[in-house]
């Protein structure tokens, strides 16, 4: 069998992206659309984006900073109880999704949901399920750390039974329990990570604390991992890959009170294809990175094909640039595959 040299992905699409903003945008947002068409952009920023002049003006901002690039980011907006239906039939067309975070549960989220009561939440979710907005959900409790996301599965469920007409993504999933969920309800779907494919628990604390490793969720136990990674590698359809890169300073990262986030942006494509490849998946890439989320978001991105080639890879250490810096996941490692420029 002749081993493969070059594999081609075509409209990739990373469907959870935090770009952050100011100089931090300036430095992460190119290392993105270098190589993606599009990306899902979180709003949790500070403040959170929760107006459309808001959400427009943050767009303009990403595309400044990715110009140079073919790229479309698509925008969300912070969710809100008391979002009028007047209010998003007007933003409807300009933004992807809107994202729901349970008060404090993770980077910016202070200003999140505080009461996850369905009659709560009753009102927005009504006007978004008439107007076909999804709503992209980061599923976990205030619970014990390992059991945040299982906790969150019925919140899941009690959503996705009394709004049967909207669609719902369950972000950065990290449990077998969720994976399963996908094929309960019809309405439901999922994103999951490059770094929950890869690591447990046990690789950011089994032995010396590996801070750049930390996020929120946080990652689970092997069997977690394995559910997660048997999906990608099927290209389930209901599932599709949103990075969660999530860039943080690296004065921020190595510290007492360390914040979570793993920053994945420039290695991505080439650790998928050296992950596919290694478990005989390749043919599933295209759908797993791009073509689901085409059609369960119904969006045809910029054309774009990147080529990836059997060409060694060393990560740089760190990367910095306008007065930022942030260090990668795999920093100073040798990957086998390589983007040809």
């Amino acid at each position: 069998m002749s081993q493969i040299t070059t594999f081609e992905i075509n409209e990739p699409l990373d469907m959870h992206l935090h770009l952050r903003d100011g100089e931090m945008l300036k430095l992460v947002g190119p290392l993105t659309s270098n190589t993606f068409s599009g990306a899902l952009i979180m709003p949790n920023l500070v403040p959170p984006v929760t107006t459309k002049e808001a959400m427009l003006s943050y767009k303009e901002r990403i595309k400044e900073a990715c110009s140079g690039d073919d790229f479309e980011p698509y925008l969300t907006l912070f969710f809100k109880d008391d979002y009028s239906y007047e209010f998003l039939e007007d933003v409807k067309d300009d933004i992807i999704a809107i994202k729901l975070y349970p008060a404090g549960i993770t980077t910016n989220s202070e200003n999140g949901v505080s009461s996850m009561n369905i009659e709560t939440l009753r009102p927005t979710l009504e006007s978004m399920s008439k107007l076909g907005i999804p709503l992209c959900i980061h599923g976990e409790t205030n619970g014990f750390v390992m059991d945040r996301e299982k906790e969150f599965m019925p919140i899941y469920e009690s959503i996705a039974s009394n709004f049967p007409d909207l669609k719902i993504i369950m972000e950065h999933i990290t449990t077998k329990d969720a994976v399963e969920l996908l094929d309960k309800h019809e309405n439901l779907h999922a994103t999951v990570t490059l770094h929950h494919l890869l690591i447990t628990l046990d690789d950011v604390a089994g032995g010396m604390l590996q801070p750049h490793l930390f996020c929120k969720p946080i990652a689970k136990r092997n069997e977690d991992k394995e559910a997660l990674l048997n999906a990608a590698l099927k290209a389930h359809p209901k599932l599709m890959f949103g990075s969660d890169s999530a860039p943080h300073p690296k004065h921020k990262k190595e510290c007492c009170g360390c914040a979570a986030g793993v920053f994945t942006s420039p290695i991505i494509l080439q650790v998928l294809t050296e992950l596919f490849e290694e478990n005989g998946a390749l043919d599933n890439l295209n759908a797993f990175v791009s073509l689901n989320a085409q059609r369960i978001y119904n969006k045809k991105p910029i054309k774009k094909t990147i080529k990836l080639v059997k060409k060694d890879f060393i990560v740089p250490a760190i990367y910095e640039a306008h007065g930022e810096n942030v260090v990668p996941m795999y920093a100073g490692e040798k990957l086998a595959w390589s983007i040809e420029n």
